[in-house]
């Protein structure tokens, strides 16, 4: 299903959802997790790989040719993000995986009754060749830029309360130093992916612009608005999250995380400027 982003200027970028929360049409499937195509002039960027081989069912059946990507992103070390690492490698045997070393971190989310479960990826990935690790402010392509120790100016979604990360013998909260986001510029037209936004979507913009001095045209993302754990949304925040949005310029597509109730919330008070993201739906910039 395709999006009108109602910007002007020619076609550049194009951006596939391989797999969400959520599909767009019933010949899909849909899984908790999330996976985006970015399709520009001289590269073809996958973010994210969803929890497993569900990015790769959809793509065949969205006539998309994974062998062509030429570098894969991990947002961050959540399973939900780079459990399909290892089935991206055995059709594609071209791209760096650019991740942080972070992410290798042992991650565990605490759900509901307390019962401790592992959220991280794959650990025989560490030591694989083709892996890049990042740093802040990295260019890995023309055009596209890699943004991580995000500064927090204001509180971060409480939805991230259950998720931990072992340190020795105890777990402690994440402070999710595995985190990164991506900017993607071409023609004069900047977008940026963030993931599941566990700095907050606010600090992200703020950071972001602090670095660069802009504000991107379009945001796409996870605001981590609802918790996995207890099925609610982050009521908490939403207002002030609404407020910060509406106050820019740029244009929002938000899924996976966020959740539909917040989702919904965010509609309200920033009608056309946010939309939400399915698997399987297209859009240009």
């Amino acid at each position: 299903m395709p999006i009108k982003t109602g910007m002007k200027g020619e076609i550049r970028m194009k951006i596939t959802v391989l797999a969400e929360n959520t599909a767009a049409n019933e010949t899909l499937g849909s899984e908790h997790g999330l996976s985006i195509l970015v399709e520009m002039k001289q590269a073809v960027i996958l973010f994210d790989t969803g929890c497993g081989e569900l990015f790769v069912q959809n793509a065949e059946r969205l006539g998309v040719d994974l062998s062509k990507v030429t570098h894969l992103i991990l947002s961050h070390g959540h399973y939900d993000h780079g459990g399909g690492i290892e089935s991206f490698l055995r059709i594609n045997n071209l791209a760096g995986v650019y991740l942080r070393e972070e992410a290798f971190s042992q991650l565990y989310a605490i759900r509901a009754g307390g019962e401790i479960e592992y959220i991280g990826i794959p650990q025989g990935l560490r030591g694989n060749p083709r892996l890049m690790f990042t740093r802040d402010r990295m260019e890995i392509a023309g055009g596209v830029t890699l943004y991580s120790d995000i500064r927090l100016s204001e509180p971060i979604p409480e939805t991230n309360r259950s998720l931990m990360i072992r340190e020795g013998e105890k777990l402690v909260p994440d402070a999710f130093a595995h985190e990164q986001v991506a900017e993607f510029t071409e023609d004069g037209k900047t977008l940026l992916l963030t993931g599941c936004s566990h700095h907050g979507i606010v600090n992200i913009l703020r950071d972001h612009r602090e670095k660069t001095g802009r504000t991107p045209d379009m945001v796409i993302g996870g605001f981590h608005l609802h918790s996995h754990t207890t099925g609610k949304a982050e009521d908490s925040m939403l207002m002030s999250v609404a407020d910060h949005l509406a106050g820019t310029k740029a244009r929002y597509f938000t899924c996976h995380c966020t959740g539909l109730p917040a989702y919904e919330e965010l509609k309200k008070r920033l009608g056309g400027q946010i939309s939400y993201l399915s698997g399987g739906q297209t859009m240009t910039i």
